[in-house]
């Protein structure tokens, strides 16, 4: 009855197709579950992972969405497209030490499209494309699991079947509902693994089409073969990982379309046996399709290799301690815990952290560290499962676990370590596509379980229990991505002793401007990691602005030491030493910021305070023109320069450096009052009188400006207007330096004219 959905009007031969079909073990012959057709089996899947994520709609950027979306100049109307494909995924040029080397052109376009339909960096639109992105993907994910569990048959007018419709539904709600999804789909950056699951499907899914027309088993679809070679190349154009499909695509023609047995083949191999293309290897065109993959893939990461160059990813030791060890075992065991945390994730998504890294997993040194239990416990299931997809008599058992452990372990392999060092110790996001694998299994587990259990219906009730928590542990973490408060937070009771996670919520907390608690944090943060450098920067930062200035400048020095081209804390140091009148050694620290970053208008800005300080106009003048060179919208900067030449008397050179300023920064307040206030001494009252009205327009609480604006009018003539707005001034700051002498001068006039009058 499982096929009437599609064979109301199909002649005889496709219900013999049926008959046979249904002649093969079946996963849904004892699984009690629920039986939908095709189209309402989708709906449901797509409803389900859409409740899942819905409350992340309207979240903010948080944590690494700053520097890959709002940092990120790849997203502007003016950068050229064409410089997206020698980019990185954080907008870094790939040739450059510091890039990462992470390549996704693709997801960076979709992020720029974002950014230029909404018209700025508004969150929803990025959030919704993700959201119906993991619907997309979850729906589809109904196909591949009829496919991959219950086998790849066509009808003959070339329909595919759905031959386990119970278990396909079962495995993508599973899928859909994975709370360690959340990542990729609550962070906007998470794209990345949207786009490549979703193209690393649509290979899958056009690989499997080129075996439509094939009833007999001898022919194939070429055009198909090399389709699903291009959409694999556009999945790894969203993230790395998408490579692995043509593997993945490799390994499914083997044991589906040619039904290889691995263990005999392996047989055969070993002992030379000349009946070899028996086992399936020269028969059905495998040799061929495996060659254009290889051909395919080979090609795929040549381009990529010429494009981001040979040289590897620049990972600091916090990233990623265990890869740095000195010794091979330390190294390895470390490596294999953590392949059984990624797995205990899978499992138990319970304990969930936006960061694992920096002193959240402390290394595994010796045999004697109890955890060494769980590598013993991934490798005895790990080893169980490869034996029984070997050596089962069960060939419909050795397939669905061999597809199982290969969806599992092939795309997690640009994760693992072994090729390549990853910045990173775990990432919730990089088993997105395995838990394709897990799916397979659990799913497959299930099944056995029905055969064997008596109260079927119980089972299946426990099962939609599984389901219930996970959709409400989804919607709950979701919740957490929504702020980086809440997400920081969450993150203390799981990873303790991460410092990174002291530091995200001590910054977090610094931005809302609470620097007694972000100092207990940054703390926290230095002890559990002594070299942390950013922590010491900022809470250097912090102290500087609490005159604590002695503790502030012993914390920089040590970052400095600790890494000397750092060049923050360098400027940090300079503006330290520079109020403690330390002159010469902030002067040097500033130059030594500048080596290591040539463009740093910020420190080209505080050395021109300092030489200000010195006297030095002329050296001044030069660095706060360097600033705004490397920074034409630098305020700061521009406003020095007028008020340096204001208060020496080049009244011509400071009109001329304002109205430069304007031209450039239109709408700045600041820069209108300064370039009014030198008008004014020029005796041009009406233009000054313009651009003050405009400033006080654009900051109507800003003493100073009615202050000012009120010595223009005194000047002018215009007693009446003076008087108004020396009183406002005087309104929003009574104790406004100059203002009140002022203003008791113009009464005083003002009587004597009552008196003459």
């Amino acid at each position: 009855q499982i096929f009437n959905q599609h064979n109301a009007e199909t002649p005889n031969l496709e219900q013999a197709f049926h008959r046979m079909a249904q002649m093969e073990p079946n996963l849904d012959h004892d699984m009690s579950w629920f039986l939908l057709p095709s189209y309402w089996a989708k709906m449901v899947v797509a409803l389900i992972s859409f409740l899942c994520f819905a409350n992340s709609y309207d979240g903010d950027f948080v944590f690494d969405d700053s520097e890959a979306i709002i940092n990120n100049k790849d997203l502007r109307a003016e950068t050229p497209l064409g410089d997206l494909w020698y980019h990185d995924f954080w907008g870094s040029k790939l040739s450059s030490n510091t890039s990462h080397k992470s390549y996704r052109p693709l997801t960076v376009l979709t992020f720029r499209m974002n950014y230029l339909f909404a018209g700025g960096f508004y969150p929803v639109g990025f959030h919704v494309i993700n959201i119906i992105l993991h619907c997309t993907i979850s729906v589809l994910m109904v196909d591949v699991f009829s496919i991959l569990l219950g086998g790849l048959q066509f009808s003959n007018k070339g329909r595919r079947l759905n031959l386990a419709p119970k278990s396909s539904l079962l495995a993508a709600l599973l899928f859909a509902v994975h709370p360690v999804h959340t990542e990729c789909v609550a962070g906007i950056v998470g794209r990345a693994d949207l786009l490549c699951a979703l193209f690393f499907l649509l290979s899958f899914l056009g690989y499997c089409k080129a075996f439509r027309e094939n009833k007999e088993g001898h022919t194939f679809s070429v055009f198909w073969v090399l389709v699903s070679v291009v959409l694999g190349a556009i999945a790894m154009l969203c993230k790395e990982q998408g490579i692995t499909i043509l593997g993945l695509n490799a390994v499914f023609d083997a044991l589906v379309i040619n039904k290889i047995n691995l263990l005999e083949l392996i047989r055969k191999l070993l002992y030379k046996d000349k009946s070899l293309e028996n086992a399936g290897l020269l028969r059905k065109g495998l040799l061929f399709r495996i060659t254009l993959l290889m051909c395919g893939g080979a090609c795929i990461l040549y381009i990529r290799w010429r494009i981001m160059g040979t040289g590897p990813p620049a990972f600091t030791e916090v990233d990623n301690p265990a890869s740095f060890a000195d010794s091979l075992f330390v190294r390895a065991i470390n490596y294999n815990y953590y392949y059984s945390l990624n797995a205990w994730l899978l499992l138990c998504p319970w304990w969930l952290c936006f960061d694992w890294s920096m002193g959240c997993i402390p290394l595994i040194k010796s045999v004697s560290d109890w955890r060494i239990i769980a590598l013993a416990a991934l490798w005895f299931c790990l080893i169980g499962l490869i034996c029984q997809a070997l050596c089962s008599e069960d060939s419909h058992k050795r397939r669905i676990l061999t597809l199982g452990l290969g969806f599992l372990i092939i795309p997690f392999l640009p994760a693992s370590n072994l090729f390549f060092r990853v910045g990173f110790v775990v990432a919730e996001r990089v088993i997105y596509l395995p838990s394709i694998g897990y799916c397979i299994l659990f799913t497959y587990g299930f099944s056995l379980l029905s055969k064997q259990a008596k109260k079927k219906k119980i089972l299946a009730v426990a099962v939609l229990g599984i389901l219930l928590i996970n959709v409400m542990r989804c919607a709950l973490r979701s919740s957490q991505w929504r702020s980086e408060e809440q997400l920081f937070r969450s993150a203390l009771s799981v990873c303790p002793l991460n410092a990174k996670v002291h530091y995200n919520v001590g910054k977090n907390l610094a931005d809302k401007g609470n620097q007694s608690a972000a100092i207990k944090y940054y703390r926290e943060a230095v002890r559990l990691n002594p070299k942390y450098v950013h922590a010491m920067n900022n809470l250097g930062n912090i102290l500087k602005e609490r005159n604590e200035l002695h503790e502030a400048e012993e914390l920089l020095s040590l970052a400095v030491q600790i890494q000397p081209d750092f060049a923050a804390a360098w400027m940090n140091l300079g503006i330290v030493q520079n109020s403690l009148r330390r002159f010469e050694e902030a002067e040097q620290s500033y130059w030594t910021a500048i080596k290591h970053r040539k463009k740093y208008p910020d420190c080209y800005y505080n050395l021109g305070r300092l030489y200000a300080d010195l006297n030095r106009h002329i050296d001044a003048l030069n660095a706060w023109r360097n600033a705004t060179v490397l920074k034409p919208e630098h305020s700061l900067a521009w406003n020095n320069m007028i008020i340096l030449l204001d208060n020496t008397g080049n009244l011509a050179q400071a009109e001329a450096v304002g109205r430069e300023a304007l031209e450039l920064i239109p709408n700045d307040h600041s820069l209108m009052f300064s370039l009014a206030n030198v008008l004014g001494k020029s005796q041009k009252y009406k233009e000054s009188e313009t651009l003050f009205l405009k400033a006080i327009k654009a900051n109507p609480n800003a003493a100073s400006y009615h202050g000012n604006l009120a010595v223009l009018y005194h000047r002018w003539g215009n007693l009446d207007l003076a008087k108004k707005h020396y009183e406002v001034s005087l309104k929003l700051d009574p104790m406004a330096p100059g203002t009140k002498e002022n203003y008791n001068l113009l009464r005083r006039k003002l009587e004597q004219l009552q008196k003459k009058g």
